[in-house]
């Protein structure tokens, strides 16, 4: 039996059709690949925290310094007692001012007797007014002079200023010290000041918080080994003018102490959180970013991709609140982000913000 040959046109045919079949099922993959799902921004309140690096200060902290030249006598206290106000710190051997004054008030008690004297020979008319009158200004010349000799005598007891702890002792018992000399630190810790600086555009924002929201802020203090202070704290003071340097404005948030925890120099991070109200909300996963730019796909109402640059105004764990550029009614591109182009037209499967928003832990790569 024989067979005909198969002629070479019907070979090319056969070679032609296999190859589009296989296109053709690729066309139905891409299409499936293609079918993205997008969800909305939502508008909530939410929680908004900033974290700055601060440096923290007691209220008070000051150089207790001699006033006057001599031998440290006494130091009645000790590195890191607590002392209130009024109590001796440091004497200063008194010997010399000592006598100083009694040597001035024999001098005021002279002028006052030679005063005693002119005015009886004044009365007698011995003497003129104008004597009285001079003898009256030499006594108050030497009762000003005992004052001030009294005075520097008071300067040999160095009292605390105010209720604090003393720091380093910086001289010791018998030192001879001059006028001006460092003897220790005096800290009033009761409340402690904690600065920080502000960018401008954040100043802005928390002003603008303030006014709307002004009990909302909750200013939080978090310490070197990562915990978090138990005292709540509140912003007591806003710089005049901003450093045209670094754009910046400093800030002092103001911390109790009652159980005495914080130190002057210690460091550590404000944490500012305040609430916006109604702000848009997206998924950072829903995000890409082009030369530090951030940008979403929208879906149209004819399901063609648009690329749309957005602005962040703040950032939470996985979720960025919107600045400008979404409204709650825009579709944005959720899963898919890395499979579509500008200009495409998609298939979608819309999901609800809320059950996006509910349980997000990783951005968009």
């Amino acid at each position: 039996m024989k067979f005909s040959p198969i002629p070479a046109a019907a070979v090319a045919l056969v070679s032609f059709a296999l190859p589009a079949c296989k296109t053709h099922k690729e066309e139905q993959a891409h299409a499936e690949q293609r079918k993205i799902v997008v969800t909305s921004p939502l508008a909530k309140d939410v929680v908004v925290t900033q974290q700055y690096v601060c440096q923290i200060h007691s209220q008070k902290h000051i150089n207790v310094r001699a006033m006057d030249n001599g031998y440290i006598e006494e130091i009645p206290v000790r590195e890191g007692q607590a002392v209130k106000q009024g109590d001796v710190m440091f004497k200063i051997l008194p010997a010399l001012y000592k006598a100083k004054l009694d040597a001035e008030l024999a001098e005021a008690k002279l002028a006052e007797l030679e005063l005693k004297n002119t005015q009886r020979l004044c009365e007698q008319k011995i003497v003129s007014d104008n004597e009285v009158a001079l003898f009256e200004a030499k006594l108050a010349k030497a009762q000003a002079k005992a004052k001030l000799a009294e005075t520097e005598l008071g300067f040999t007891v160095v009292r605390a200023p105010f209720d604090g702890i003393i720091d380093r002792l910086h001289e010791q018992l018998g030192s001879l010290i001059k006028e001006g000399d460092i003897l220790t630190t005096l800290s009033d810790n009761r409340v402690m000041w904690a600065y920080f600086n502000v960018s401008e555009a954040r100043y802005l924002d928390y002003m603008g918080n303030s006014g709307r929201h002004k009990d909302d802020a909750k200013i939080e203090l978090v310490l070197a080994n990562g915990s978090t202070f138990p005292e709540p704290g509140k912003i007591g003071a806003i710089e005049a003018k901003f450093n045209h340097e670094t754009g910046n404005i400093p800030f002092r948030a103001d911390f109790p102490n009652p159980d005495g925890l914080l130190r002057h120099g210690q460091t550590g991070n404000v944490l500012i959180r305040q609430t916006a109200a109604n702000a848009i909300v997206i998924p950072q996963r829903a995000t890409f970013e082009i030369l530090d730019k951030r940008y979403v796909y929208v879906v149209g109402k004819d399901d063609v991709v648009h690329q749309r640059q957005i602005v962040i105004g703040n950032e939470m764990d996985d979720i960025f609140v919107v600045k400008e550029g979404l409204g709650v009614d825009d579709r944005i591109v959720f899963e898919g982000v890395r499979q579509v182009r500008d200009g495409d037209k998609v298939e979608c499967e819309f999901r609800k913000p809320e059950e996006v928003l509910a349980n997000q832990k990783h951005r968009a790569e």
